[in-house]
């Protein structure tokens, strides 16, 4: 049964840490744990058969949420800075994704892909008592929004896609290559895994430098913490240092690969309200790659298609959420209607 959790962890403490001889954590986790309270987000754990999916609940919880799926290797604080400014009637549940944030990983020995994300709606959905479900995706959340929503259109009644769009294609001359080096990390990183060793560890303004390197600046260092604060944890061997808390495997996530042609198919099935919010400055090749070509087959197929397109990079909802308000709100206003939940397991 899913249920409320206090989760003062965070990157203050590891799992089974006691608070002894434990350094204060850096005063952005405090921030950012502070925020959540003025924003009355809870901490939610849904039960899945490898453990556990963790998130946070904004908003009424009384009333069904919109599912919100973030990008790769981030985890739901994504929409921390988002969701707050969206209507308060509205109910939203950011989710981390299996091997994200608070979630569990998935087994040893397995490797992550973007389909197993499916069944995974199905079960939240079951969990809840939902028959229908509203969703909103950043990056590869949006890709796999826009799969489920194709694959089950009869069960999501609204969908929103934050600078992505259809899943990416494989290019054919390059597909067994890439795919075998992959196979080969995956392999490589599961025995990392298994070793069970700390991973190196950093100051925690050094971890802020490492992932805005690793995004490519297309988060900035003032909203680094947002995402730092469910992906790492405090070293034990280092006081007042940290470090990557991810599961390494998810470095080399297997993606469908279709081919557009199957892409343009999937999109003809999607009938429910859809709003795609475009990055103006993304580089991020998700909103770039068919992008125009998938735009003119949903809006020629579903007369209840929308793209708003705003000034910002890749994880606009996080570090310019403000450019995202006006076209989101203005979709909501018009499709999304309150629906009880369910089972109100919170």
């Amino acid at each position: 049964m899913a249920e409320v959790v206090e989760c003062n962890r965070t990157a203050a403490q590891s799992d089974g840490e006691t608070n002894h001889n434990t350094p204060e954590p850096h005063p952005m986790i405090k921030f950012i744990e502070l925020q959540d309270k003025q924003n009355k987000a809870t901490e939610v754990e849904i039960p899945v058969p490898y453990g556990k999916i963790a998130g946070k609940w904004y908003g009424p919880q009384d009333v069904r949420p919109i599912v919100c799926l973030h990008g790769w290797l981030d985890n739901c604080g994504t929409f921390d800075r988002l969701l707050p400014l969206l209507p308060e009637e509205v109910s939203f549940l950011a989710i981390d994704l299996p091997g994200h944030g608070y979630s569990s990983r998935i087994p040893d020995g397995m490797v992550y892909y973007q389909l197993d994300c499916i069944p995974l709606l199905l079960n939240i959905m079951q969990e809840y008592g939902w028959t229908k479900i509203s969703l909103m995706g950043h990056s590869m959340g949006a890709i796999i929004c826009f799969i489920f929503t194709a694959l089950f259109p009869d069960k999501v009644d609204l969908l929103i896609g934050i600078d992505a769009l259809k899943p990416l294609s494989y290019r054919r001359e390059r597909f067994p290559e890439r795919l075998s080096k992959q196979v080969t990390k995956l392999i490589e990183a599961d025995t990392r895994n298994r070793e069970k060793s700390e991973p190196p560890s950093y100051a925690y303004e050094e971890m802020i430098d490492r992932l805005y390197a690793g995004t490519a600046a297309s988060v900035t260092r003032e909203t680094c913490p947002y995402l730092l604060q469910r992906n790492i944890k405090p070293s034990r061997k280092f006081p007042g240092k940290y470090f990557f808390d991810r599961d390494n495997r998810m470095k080399y996530n297997v993606i469908p690969g279709w081919a557009d042609s199957i892409n343009m198919e999937l999109a003809k099935r999607i009938t429910a309200p859809f709003l795609t919010i475009r990055a103006l400055d993304s580089i991020n090749p998700g909103a770039k790659d068919g992008f125009e070509e998938t735009v003119a087959v949903l809006t020629e197929s579903n007369p209840r298609y929308e793209v708003a397109y705003v000034k910002g990079t890749h994880h606009v909802q996080l570090t310019e959420p403000e450019n995202c308000v006006p076209p989101l709100v203005a979709f909501l206003r018009k499709y999304w209607r309150k629906e009880p939940e369910v089972l109100s397991r919170l």
